[in-house]
């Protein structure tokens, strides 16, 4: 078996965890007033306490605090970190208190449900895509490269996805339609 030294070494593939919203944007505001800044900043906490007791990945956190980042920012900081797994945590709400639940989104062109196009929208304005500096390219190659890099991860994503619900349905309370497709920025 691997020494502890071994088994944490810098060589463990790395996870980033965006606790959505912060600062100056709270996020969605619950029937009891908590903001959604706040909610997603201690469950990421938590799980890097999770997922770095395990030994097997690095984690790097978008934020740490109750700051506001801007989108390309919180992908900048994955990017940088070489970070192989993209996790950003939201607490949303909706209009129908009736509605309670998790899921998980994973990209797609087209949301999969009018509830996640209108979340989409609203994500999307705080900032513009980013990712790739594709600044020296023609806009045709930067749109093929663009789709290229999202077919490359979007099977991934989805395999992560299913087994991700899997394993959340056995102890948390999951929406109907547990697997969400939407263009959020941060999945592009």
């Amino acid at each position: 078996s691997a020494s502890p030294t071994r088994r944490r070494n810098p060589g463990r593939p790395g996870i980033a965890i965006d606790p959505g919203h912060g600062g100056v944007d709270p996020g969605a505001i619950g029937a009891s007033g908590s903001l959604e800044k706040h909610i997603t900043l201690a469950l990421a906490r938590e799980l890097r306490r999770l997922i770095v007791a395990g030994g097997r990945y690095r984690v790097v956190m978008t934020r740490n605090r109750d700051v506001f980042l801007r989108l390309r920012t919180r992908i900048a900081i994955a990017q940088r970190a070489g970070a192989s797994l993209f996790i950003s945590l939201h607490a949303d709400s909706t209009e129908n208190r009736r509605i309670r639940g998790g899921s998980v989104y994973t990209l797609s062109e087209t949301a999969s449900d009018a509830e996640a196009a209108a979340l989409a929208a609203k994500e999307n304005k705080a900032d513009v895509i980013a990712g790739l500096d594709l600044s020296d390219q023609s806009p045709v190659v930067a749109k093929i490269l663009i789709d290229l890099r999202q077919r490359l991860t979007m099977n991934q994503s989805a395999k992560f996805a299913d087994g991700l619900v899997r394993e959340l349905g056995k102890t948390v309370r999951m929406l109907r339609n547990t697997h969400r497709f939407a263009g959020f920025t941060v999945l592009k």
